[in-house]
């Protein structure tokens, strides 16, 4: 059995270089790969373009690299509640790509599962497919999507054992399966990491086939990023 495990973030994120391409996981603030962000941060890597679906908050995920300047471009599905990102991007210091969120998730899988492009009736008719080849399924039209052509992928989950089987917890799932393998090395940061053979096989949510490094996080905020409460 091959061990993919690694002692620390720094060891795992070997080899990310300025300009490289990254796909993130995470939804919000949920499920984001917190410690390897952080590190990112601190090695000043730069020119990159993310591919996450949205970047976080100000002061926290994704939202740390914008404010820092070390993101190039963003491919993503909204601006959500970043208001740094909103900033950069109509100011055109970010360059930024919307697209559609089931669309984001598919670019994601069809790079997983080895599909160069795929065709998609969303965002037929808008500013979504300009440039796109588009063509005609029953009656219907839909464009051409290209998978993601990726350098990493970093992605959070709650359980995994030394040879990269992995176990999410909740919505904090979102598109961190998608994104296992979707690029050339796939980054795994888990709560907690067990040694291989632990894990009940019928619990396990991605194969370690996917992942190339595995490494136990430490020190999780896990920011809620919209708290909603009623009176009792």
């Amino acid at each position: 059995m091959i061990i993919k495990k690694v002692n620390t973030v720094q060891e795992a994120l070997a080899g990310i270089e300025n300009g490289m391409t990254l796909l993130l996981g995470g939804f919000g603030l949920c499920g984001i790969p917190e410690n390897s962000i952080a590190e990112l941060v601190k090695k000043e890597t730069s020119q990159l373009t993310c591919v996450s679906n949205n970047a976080g908050v100000d002061d926290f995920g994704l939202g740390l690299l914008l404010q820092k300047r070390q993101i190039k471009k963003m491919i993503s599905s909204y601006v959500g509640e970043n208001a740094e990102f909103e900033r950069q991007m109509l100011s055109g210091e970010l360059d930024v790509e919307l697209i559609p969120q089931g669309t984001l998730a598919e670019r994601c899988r069809a790079a997983q599962a080895g599909i160069p492009a795929f065709y998609t009736p969303a965002g037929y008719g808008t500013e979504v497919a300009e440039g796109k080849e588009t063509r005609d399924f029953n009656g219907k039209m839909h464009v051409l999507e290209h998978a993601f052509e990726a350098d990493f992928s970093i992605i959070k989950a709650w359980k995994g054992d030394t040879a990269g089987n992995l176990i999410f917890k909740g919505t904090a799932r979102n598109f961190n399966p998608c994104m296992a393998g979707a690029a050339k090395i796939t980054i795994a940061e888990v709560e907690e990491l067990v040694e291989a053979g632990t894990l009940d096989p019928n619990q396990i949510h991605i194969p370690g086939i996917f992942i190339q490094r595995i490494f136990q996080g430490k020190h999780y905020e896990k920011r809620i990023e919209q708290r909603t409460v009623r009176n009792k």
